[in-house]
């Protein structure tokens, strides 16, 4: 039956994961030049009009429609959301089903958003807008499906992913490692220095969006019950932690502490808790937060630098990374009396292995479909803007518009 508390309180998360888009606008956006503020702001605001008409009118159906065969992809009797009414869904039984579609439409919006901090500063809107919308249909919807939606495979062989460890950070993590190395590095990336244009913005989107994490987390039960109350309390504790870990590895390393480092570490935490966050108590949360925050610290300062790649807002560092850490972490720590399934730690060493298995599916599918996809619109529209526009700036050159005036 149709419960009211849950649906007010999937209602409410639905809305939090949806100004977590917003407030990745800004945390990435404060990140970039000034010339290309707009542009970041742009495109995160179109992903959330173009990205809810692709789910109401076939992503949500080859996500969660009743599976079309061998676990792969959903059929379409939800195209156009037909049949997706007031009754309740196999997937949440006490909220209806448009509450269930709605909540997660939302993590269909900002999934192909974290990709946009890899070519921040040097793409074209129109291949932006194609490429995201191939990109949602024909890796996030399968992916999606095989994790959670009736019938997937890796659902059906036991993976746990609670909010999206390998659904939305491998998945969009290594989207943005093939986008980085394809596209190439920002004109003048090796001969200076590129800060930050305004770090209040970026604290600004990161609390927004640790604010949002939480209906992004703690909505995940789909109940207003005692999962989502250990969802939402890992899920702080992991961003604790982990923004703790980053500040003093810094300070260690370099004599300082940094608001740029405490922010990005907490994020790292809150993607890498993300997946475990239902399975796991708060000891493994910090623990989850923490090692968040060592490995994405040196895959961001060490491992970008030596390789060379050009990730722009460092998406692979800190989703696509966290996302592997905490995808692996819930088969490790999770615990039935928390989530009703155990992990290695509590002896099913299983667990794990199938973990382990959908972290390579991911990382394989996302990586090799990306690619395609990418050379494929390369091809028809041309993905990066010509140098002279990459100068001036995408917000004059793409949008007419600037973000900042000054008064005389």
């Amino acid at each position: 039956m149709i419960n009211s508390g849950d649906t007010a309180y999937v209602l409410i998360s639905s809305a939090l994961v949806l100004l977590m888009t917003p407030g990745l606008a800004f945390f990435y956006g404060g990140m970039v030049r000034r010339k290309n503020f707009l542009s970041v702001l742009m495109q995160c605001f179109v992903l959330m009009c173009a990205l809810t008409m692709q789910w109401v009118f076939f992503g949500y159906t080859l996500a969660f429609g009743p599976d079309a065969g061998h676990g792969l992809i959903g059929g379409l009797a939800y195209a156009g959301l037909r049949g997706v009414g007031l009754e309740p869904s196999a997937y949440a039984p006490t909220i209806p089903h448009l509450a269930f579609m709605v909540f997660q439409a939302m993590f269909a919006v900002i999934t192909p958003a974290l990709i946009i901090g890899a070519f921040a500063e040097r793409i074209k809107f129109s291949s932006f807008l194609v490429f995201s919308l191939l990109w949602a249909t024909l890796v996030y919807d399968p992916v999606c499906h095989w994790v959670w939606g009736a019938g997937g495979w890796l659902k059906t062989l036991g993976a746990i992913d609670f909010a999206g460890g390998a659904v939305v950070h491998i998945n969009a993590g290594m989207a943005a490692l093939v986008m980085a190395l394809l596209i190439g590095k920002r004109t003048g990336y090796k001969d200076r220095p590129f800060t930050p244009h305004h770090l209040p913005f970026v604290v600004l989107g990161a609390a927004l969006l640790w604010f949002g994490w939480f209906g992004f987390n703690s909505g995940s039960a789909l109940a207003a019950n005692g999962i989502a109350a250990n969802a939402f309390v890992t899920t702080n504790i992991a961003g604790a932690a982990a923004g703790l870990t980053w500040l003093v590895i810094e300070w260690r390393l370099s004599g300082s502490p940094t608001m740029l480092g405490a922010a990005t570490g907490a994020v790292a935490g809150l993607a890498a808790v993300t997946p475990a966050c239902g399975f796991v108590g708060p000891l493994a949360a910090i623990a989850i937060g923490a090692a968040a925050s060592g490995i994405g610290f040196l895959a961001v300062a060490v491992l970008k630098p030596r390789f060379g790649y050009d990730d722009s807002l460092d998406v692979f560092g800190i989703h696509g990374v966290g996302g592997v850490l905490g995808t692996l972490s819930a088969g490790l720590f999770a615990q039935a009396a928390v989530g009703g399934v155990d992990g290695l730690l509590a002896g099913n060493p299983r667990q794990l292995g199938i973990q382990a298995l959908t972290v390579l599916v991911t990382v394989a599918y996302s990586l090799v479909v990306t690619a395609g996809l990418y050379k494929a619109v390369d091809l028809a529209l041309g993905m990066r803007v010509d140098k002279q526009s990459e100068i001036v700036g995408l917000d004059i050159s793409q949008h007419k518009e600037i973000g900042y005036t000054v008064l005389e």
